[in-house]
């Protein structure tokens, strides 16, 4: 039998354009690379600002294959790549930005560098959504802060993509967690070990209210804006405010006159500039412990979207054209 050169792939080619499902080039592995055939991939919110051409910073120009994260099985490996054979599950965050083709598509060729072994308790729709927002909760709590036992940590948005990650992170590595959220997202913290606060409370009552006024040792920011000028706020003295998406202008003095820290995260950096990738191979490799010991779980929308549905399923990412705003992240199943 001849092996297919080509693949089935969703381009969008036109800013706010729709994707257009049709045959592209099959990717071959070069040296350091594995081609995966996908089985799922991963969304997010900065998938629908490449399609809109609103993420200049995100250096992916159109018509592209968008989508960053993936779960597949290897098909075939380049030189040089002993991690990895054939048949072997993996995940990993590995495109979609910086004119590296996304998950959108049958295959992808993948750094070696920015994949892990799946966890085995995982479904690939659950491993799919999980690369991007475990790599930046993880550099923002044990890269930056080295979160630690004993520590009280805030995370603002606990029932997002990232912030649900931060809230299990942060849990398995012995902090005391709180996180902010809204209407039924507070339940859902809860069930993950950490203390729910209405994210419509006022600061001052929150923080008296569960640090005796102290403020939180660290705060993690996944809002951005007014949320980040509140953690300013809600930190303790000598405490770590970070932020993935602290990227407009803020007073510092609230944090100045507790003799704070600030930390940003910008996960993209390892992908746009080739610099620190094996690293975001370690990271999964962690989260595949964490995930397989029952640590963590990934908070996955159980709607089903194909690659002909993936105009429907960002529609359910941002709520849009009657569709259901996502709960958890969602996944798109690749045949």
């Amino acid at each position: 039998m001849i092996a297919s050169t080509s693949m089935l792939a969703a381009l969008v080619e036109t800013n706010g354009g729709p994707f257009t499902v049709r045959e592209i080039a099959k990717p071959v592995p070069r040296a350091g690379e594995v081609l995966v055939r996908v089985a799922a991939a991963g969304t997010n919110p900065l998938d629908t600002k490449i399609r809109a051409g609103e993420a200049a910073h995100a250096r992916h120009p159109l018509p592209a294959v968008l989508g960053m994260d993936l779960a597949g099985v290897v098909e075939a490996v380049g030189a040089g790549v002993d991690a990895f054979a054939p048949g072997d599950e993996v995940y990993g965050f590995t495109g979609g930005v910086g004119g590296m083709q996304g998950s959108l598509a049958q295959f992808v060729s993948a750094d070696a560098r920015l994949l892990a072994h799946k966890p085995a308790n995982l479904s690939m729709r659950e491993a799919a959504v999980l690369p991007l927002v475990v790599i930046t909760a993880w550099e923002g709590l044990v890269d930056r802060v080295g979160i630690r036992e004993g520590q009280t940590v805030l995370v603002q948005g606990g029932g997002g993509g990232v912030g649900h990650v931060a809230v299990q992170i942060a849990l398995a590595r012995g902090a005391k967690v709180f996180a902010t959220a809204f209407g039924e997202d507070l339940a859902y913290v809860r069930s993950l070990g950490a203390v729910p606060i209405d994210a419509t409370c006022d600061i001052a009552s929150y923080v008296a209210e569960h640090t005796a006024g102290k403020g939180f040792d660290v705060v993690y920011d996944t809002l951005g804006g007014n949320v980040l000028d509140a953690s300013f706020k809600a930190v303790a003295r000598f405490g770590h405010v970070v932020s993935c998406l602290g990227w407009g202008t803020h007073a510092l003095a609230p944090l100045s006159f507790k003799q704070g820290t600030y930390s940003g995260v910008f996960t993209l950096h390892a992908l746009l500039a080739d610099e620190g990738r094996a690293h975001y191979g370690e990271i999964l490799a962690a989260a595949t412990q964490l995930a397989e010991s029952g640590q963590l779980l990934p908070r996955l929308d159980p709607r089903i979207f194909a690659l002909t549905e993936a105009d429907a399923a960002y529609d359910a990412v941002l709520g849009r054209n009657g569709a259901q705003r996502q709960k958890g992240k969602i996944a798109i199943s690749i045949a």
